[in-house]
């Protein structure tokens, strides 16, 4: 099977112009180009998605700088995980990095440990913050609807007179919570 050399490139407006991009793609070899004229930080860029359906285990994705893929860290090592468990190398022109090498390799492996560390350190952060706020008294989360409240719900609703809107109207409980007491 072949292995084909995929390009993707971005510009974040309508009146940027991406034949920069395109002619470094094109001179590294780059058979197929995605582009599109979008800001980074959309998750849903219709290019790249295609890009990402298409790629296979030993293609190669180019791109002219790694901010045309994301414009977040965690985008980017997300992007480069998806990339290496599809088996896919990624190749950066402008900060000279190519997965297919043991340096593209390790410079992968410390931008994930980097992701890693940040994600564990919000999370160390937000259980700090549940603690803290614990120990003042207040236990987060949504507030409890009121039993009786509840009871009255599911009656109303058990009479087939009222909508679930008027329900929620009359007592204030969410639909959510009718539903799960029914």
């Amino acid at each position: 099977m072949k292995n084909y050399i995929l390009g993707y490139a971005r510009v974040s407006t309508e009146s940027q112009n991406l034949d920069r991009q395109l002619d470094a793609l094109e001179k590294y070899g780059v058979e197929m180009i995605y582009n599109e004229k979008m800001t980074g930080t959309k998750k849903d860029r219709p290019e790249l998605l295609k890009l990402l359906d298409r790629v296979t285990d030993g293609d190669t994705v180019v791109v002219e700088s790694l901010s045309r893929l994301g414009r977040s860290t965690k985008d980017l090592i997300e992007l480069t995980e998806l990339f290496q468990s599809k088996g896919v190398h990624l190749v950066s022109l402008k900060e000279n990095v190519d997965t297919s090498t043991s340096t593209g390799k390790l410079l992968f492996t410390l931008m994930s440990a980097i992701a890693q560390f940040e994600r564990d350190t919000i999370a160390d952060r937000t259980r700090e913050g549940l603690r803290s706020a614990r120990a003042r008294g207040r236990m987060g989360g949504r507030p409890k609807a009121n039993p009786d409240q509840v009871k009255k719900a599911v009656k109303l609703y058990h009479t087939g007179l009222y909508s679930i809107k008027e329900i929620e109207e009359l007592t204030g409980v969410k639909k959510s919570t009718l539903y799960r007491n029914l």
